[in-house]
């Protein structure tokens, strides 16, 4: 049996992550392969939950730089949150395991309130969760989106997959003395200004005492490993 470090989790995935070297297309390989690894976990028992973003602020600055209406960028970049969303389920499911999309867009009470139920409902039914998380709003990001799921989903870790295998004061391929952190607060977080996640996220999984691991999803493997404390990643919590 293998000895595992979280049994419920809740990964982030930017809409980028999906995209590979596509711009905006969506990279079929890349949404494969890491719908493989989400798969992999879910085969050895555990719980897991995708927050899959847009990237609709990287679009809509994009079109806008184009000489387009920033706005429509932006409401092409929610779109684009559905497309990747649907995308990665018909990959889980293509590999023989069970999802559904949900929303993680914040809105009224009523609907939050449906919507955890929802989430716990299809956990219970022992399903993938995959999150379309585009908000078309810079005070709430999707990465509070996916805090506030974890958190009502009581998750015992946000993943937030990255470019790099944790956090580092600058970049590692371009700057040979950069050092990478194993575990860090949320105030040095913001002391050091390390752009991991938004700082309204951690700080909504640090109240909800759910620690944030950092990572990098390019890294074949990588998620399945953060899972079983193996592989270099950074822990925020505190």
């Amino acid at each position: 049996m293998t000895e595992l470090k979280y049994r419920r989790v809740l990964l982030k995935l930017s809409g980028e992550a999906l995209m590979g070297d596509r711009g905006f297309g969506i990279d079929p390989k890349v949404v494969d392969r890491l719908a493989g690894e989400i798969v992999e976990a879910y085969r050895l028992g555990i719980q897991v939950g995708v927050v899959v973003g847009g990237g609709n602020i990287f679009r809509g600055v994009s079109v806008a730089a184009d000489g387009g209406d920033r706005t429509t960028g932006d409401y092409l970049g929610m779109l684009g949150t559905v497309m990747n969303a649907l995308a990665m389920r018909s990959a889980i499911e293509r590999l023989g395991a069970p999802a559904v999309v949900l929303s993680a867009i914040a809105i009224p009470a009523l609907c939050e309130t449906f919507t955890q139920r929802e989430a716990l409902r299809h956990f219970a039914a022992n399903k993938v969760i995959v999150f379309a998380a585009g908000t078309g709003n810079p005070f709430f990001t999707t990465d509070s989106g996916a805090a506030l799921r974890a958190a009502e989903m009581d998750c015992d870790a946000l993943l937030k997959g990255t470019q790099v295998d944790g956090v580092y004061t600058a970049d590692p391929k371009k700057d040979p003395t950069a050092r990478r952190y194993e575990r860090l607060t949320h105030q040095e977080v913001l002391s050091k200004n390390l752009q991991v996640m938004d700082a309204a996220a951690i700080a909504l999984a640090r109240d909800n005492k759910i620690p944030v691991v950092v990572f990098s999803i390019h890294e074949h493997g990588a998620f399945v490993n953060v899972l079983k404390g193996k592989g270099l990643c950074t822990v925020i919590d505190g």
